[in-house]
């Protein structure tokens, strides 16, 4: 009966998140063309409009959750977080669940998630064009070798990225970076050798970029720290109500201006950034211990 159940709460949960996401799809889609007119204040209007509406749609998740998959949230650090203002929000990832989470404690106490995202997921359906609507910015990184054939490509990344950056220069905003750049799993950690327990190593490379994009706007750095007590669940695991609890721990930290650098052409700089960004990862394994104690007393 447990199994029949697990099927039964996972067909009618992912019907769900499909209805929601198709409901506000349109609008929001919508939104994203009308903003193809080159006149700024109506483009502002509909960005706003676009992304209250993507904050709905979270809201319709979040119940989605609370009725069909209801978890255990234990969540501390969010009293310093503020609707108006710039953030960095750098997090941990595990699971695609982390989104949803991620999404459903910060509404409503930040502006809405912006997540940089691969290029190739513009062509995801329904979603692709959402994300593009939001003004979530696409990425195309230059990889080593490909800057070994083609130097001239040297600070296309930064330039990348400040364009994707701009838009968000007029209104209030909450840009995500998964800093380990992937989902971990016990194969990656081993295969990189990782020197934290719990965690991937950190890649500075897109976070340095955008504080060197918007350092004047961004004045808060939120270090998300997730953990899942009954393991890592994929997305199916969530809406068959497998996730009986998940703890999160927000730490808001001021942005140092050490951290506002040329990280493609200063090594002394990319260095010093590389090294504090491992140092907070050290600090964010340890916290990622702590909740792995207290979740198992």
């Amino acid at each position: 009966m447990r199994a029949v159940v697990a099927v039964v709460r996972q067909v009618l949960s992912v019907s769900l998140y499909t209805i929601n996401t198709l409901f506000w799809f349109f609008p929001i889609v919508l939104c994203g063309l009308l903003k193809l007119l080159p006149i700024k204040p109506w483009q502002k209007l509909m960005s706003a409009a676009a992304k209250a509406m993507a904050g709905l749609w979270v809201g319709g998740n979040s119940l989605n959750q609370k009725l069909l998959t209801p978890y255990k949230m234990t969540v501390s650090g969010l009293d310093k977080l503020r609707k108006k203002d710039w953030y960095l929000v750098i997090a941990n990832h595990q699971s695609w669940v982390d989104i949803l989470v991620m999404q459903r404690i910060f509404r409503g106490r930040i502006p809405f998630l912006n997540f940089f995202l691969k290029k190739e997921l513009l062509y995801v359906p329904f979603l692709g064009l959402a994300w593009w609507a939001l003004d979530f910015p696409f990425m195309k990184r230059t990889s080593k070798s490909q800057l070994k054939k083609n130097p001239k490509l040297r600070g296309k990344d930064i330039e990348t990225t400040r364009k994707a950056c701009e838009k968000f220069k007029e209104m209030p905003v909450s840009i995500v970076n998964f800093v380990e750049g992937t989902r971990y799993t016990e194969d990656k950690h081993q295969r990189q050798r990782s020197p934290f327990k719990h965690l991937l190593k950190p890649k500075a490379g897109g976070v340095a970029f955008v504080l060197q994009a918007m350092g004047e706007q961004i004045s808060k750095i939120v270090n998300v720290t997730i953990h899942y007590p009954g393991g890592i669940p994929t997305f199916l695991d969530l809406a068959a109500g497998k996730v009986k609890e998940v703890a999160v721990h927000v730490e808001v930290l001021p942005l140092d201006k050490k951290l506002v650098g040329d990280y493609s052409n200063d090594n002394e700089f990319r260095v010093s950034f590389q090294q504090h960004l491992n140092d907070m990862w050290h600090d964010k394994d340890r916290v990622f211990d702590d909740l792995a104690k207290h979740n198992r007393s």
